[in-house]
């Protein structure tokens, strides 16, 4: 059983900057081969805000248009960590962020690949 958590959701003003953070846990993980952060601002639907999908020869990330230059999605293989630093936040960034994770794990022999979700982490921009 995987476990995802995330964490660094708060209030801030208007071009202020957090750092998300996103862990998984259990056993049997091998390795993440795609992380992503989106985010829910009721009514909208939730929407992809960043990603990273590791292949079998390279690794690619993709942003929203909105948070281009100003969000930045990194991982820490070591500790299956994956962040999302967001800097010059505005009001329209509000909304619950989730993470998600696609998981290989191994037991007994056996591989398998799943996503994995997050209950979400509220952020909020106001002034």
């Amino acid at each position: 059983q995987v476990q995802v958590h995330e964490s660094g959701g708060a209030s801030v003003q208007p071009g202020a900057s957090l750092r998300l953070t996103c862990t998984a846990s259990g056993s049997n993980i091998n390795r993440l081969y795609a992380m992503g952060w989106y985010r829910q601002a009721p009514p909208n639907e939730r929407e992809l805000v960043a990603r990273i999908v590791s292949g079998a020869r390279d690794t690619s990330t993709k942003y929203a248009d909105s948070v281009k230059g100003r969000f930045t999605i990194s991982r820490d293989n070591a500790d299956n960590t994956v962040y999302l630093q967001m800097n010059g936040l505005k009001p329209e960034d509000s909304g619950v962020y989730f993470c998600e994770l696609g998981v290989t794990t191994i037991q007994n022999g056996l591989v398998l690949d799943a996503d994995y979700w997050g209950k979400g982490t509220l952020v909020t921009v106001s002034s």
